[in-house]
């Protein structure tokens, strides 16, 4: 690839058995490809605005989904107090507060983009964010990178939700 081109995943299918024509390429400043998910406007907006970004992941798993629209009114989720947000971008310390960004669902992706294009600008930090009912991005300047920010995510969001049921 280039600064210009990322390989995108087509729509519907599994991705933990992808083969070669399942991977799309994609312009970072056109249109989606034909075959692309309807979400990839989500995935190019990181590429174009966060040039140290090399792989963007998307899960739908429940805790990301539910606990989204649990705070989707509140519009973030702050994590803190977990030794595990050191695996999150440069933090290091778990006295740190991670902040996930939370945002309504939108059948309007390209407007979906640009609301989250707009918050992102704010926090430069970030890296993940939450649609509301739907899931989690997560990104990294390396697919590895990107995995871990998806896992930690994953898990912190997990001990979130716990935490909301123990109360």
């Amino acid at each position: 690839m280039d600064a210009r081109t990322v390989a995108v995943t087509r729509s519907g299918v599994d991705k933990g058995e992808l083969i070669e024509a399942d991977i799309l390429l994609a312009d970072i400043h056109a249109p989606p490809p034909p075959g692309s998910s309807a979400e990839t406007p989500l995935h190019l907006h990181l590429y174009r605005e966060r040039p140290g970004v090399a792989a963007v992941l998307h899960t739908h798993s429940v805790v990301s989904a539910l606990l989204s629209s649990l705070r989707e009114v509140e519009g973030a989720i702050a994590l803190r107090g977990f030794e595990l947000l050191k695996a999150l971008g440069d933090t290091r310390t778990h006295e740190a507060t991670v902040v996930v960004p939370v945002f309504p669902n939108d059948q309007d992706v390209p407007r979906l983009a640009e609301r989250v294009s707009v918050e992102l600008a704010r926090r430069p930090e970030a890296v993940g964010y939450l649609i509301a009912g739907h899931g989690l991005y997560a990104w990294g300047r390396s697919v590895r990178e990107a995995r871990r920010h998806t896992v930690a995510l994953e898990h912190l969001l997990t001990c979130e939700l716990e935490k909301m049921r123990l109360r």
